[in-house]
């Protein structure tokens, strides 16, 4: 069991690769970017989702990336859904279903969490921007394909 809690907080450790490979000096982990998922989930979840299981999602969405790595959409992705699936299953396999439930978009509440997931990708581009002399427009023109013109992100 201890084995198993350490392992999954080697999340922590996990830098998001789309920051680094965009030159962010001091990046945030994996996790990090969860929690702000998750912060964002308890300032802007509508009342008809159920909120806990929207924070489960929040907190497990990018779990396999201990095993597999931060893939970004430059990397072979090809069988990232397979390898992600699989990491899971030796990581936290009673989170299999949420994990399945995101990736699968089979809820209104997972259909939440991929727009908090962008959402928190374009804020934190926003915070990086300000903070450094760094062009990262492509992140919030990544995060306008899902999220359309929604007002956080002006």
């Amino acid at each position: 069991m201890r084995d198993d809690l350490l392992s999954l907080l080697r999340l922590k450790d996990i830098l998001r690769q789309g920051w680094v490979n965009a030159g962010v000096p001091s990046p945030e982990s994996v996790a990090a970017h969860s929690w702000g998922m998750a912060v964002l989930a308890l300032k802007l979840c509508p009342e008809d989702l159920d909120l806990v299981q929207v924070l489960k999602l929040c907190l497990v969405h990018d779990v396999p990336e201990i095993i597999v790595g931060d893939l970004t959409p430059e990397d072979d992705v090809s069988t990232k859904s397979t390898d992600e699936r699989a990491a899971m299953e030796v990581l936290a396999p009673d989170w299999v279903p949420l994990f399945e439930e995101y990736e699968n978009q089979t809820s209104p509440e997972a259909v939440f969490v991929k727009s908090l997931d962008k959402l928190d990708m374009a804020l934190q581009a926003q915070v990086y921007m300000r903070q450094n002399d760094l062009d990262l427009h492509q992140f919030l023109d990544s995060a306008r394909k899902t999220l359309g013109d929604h007002e956080l992100l002006r």
